[in-house]
């Protein structure tokens, strides 16, 4: 889980423009106008590295955006992604856990009102060093 930028090539078609990763096979999108292109351009670049990451596969290094030749109807831009953020926003399910604690740190919390879900995530979020951005 990483943040990532990878250089886009937006192509202007008759209507809107089609973007490419020429670092990433399989990554591509449209958009109606530039500004949907790059909202496009970003989802995609997320997908597909999230997926990378969850198959434990490797991200390939981006290439230098001035080596890559386009040409006249084309332009290459810069398209950043965190993947962590886009974990947080799409894949937020609850997943049950079982675990052990001591049974006088269980009485104690719960004679506090401790919501143990909530403490466990906190207290994850803490040793992964995963800051809650709000």
């Amino acid at each position: 889980m990483a943040k990532y930028v990878f250089p886009a090539i937006f192509t202007q078609e008759d209507k809107g423009y089609s973007i490419t990763f020429p670092d990433l096979d399989g990554c591509y999108t449209q958009g109606d106008d530039l500004q949907d292109g790059y909202d496009m351009a970003q989802d995609a670049l997320c997908l597909v590295l999230y997926d990378m990451e969850e198959n434990k596969m490797a991200v390939p290094k981006h290439s230098d955006p001035k080596a890559i030749k386009v040409d006249s109807n084309s332009f290459v831009s810069l398209i950043s992604c965190d993947t962590l953020e886009y974990r947080k926003f799409n894949d937020s399910k609850a997943v049950k856990k079982t675990l052990s604690i001591p049974s006088w740190l269980n009485k104690m919390a719960e004679s506090n009102g401790i919501n143990f879900s909530a403490t466990l995530q906190v207290a994850l979020k803490q040793q992964l060093h995963i800051e809650d951005r709000m």
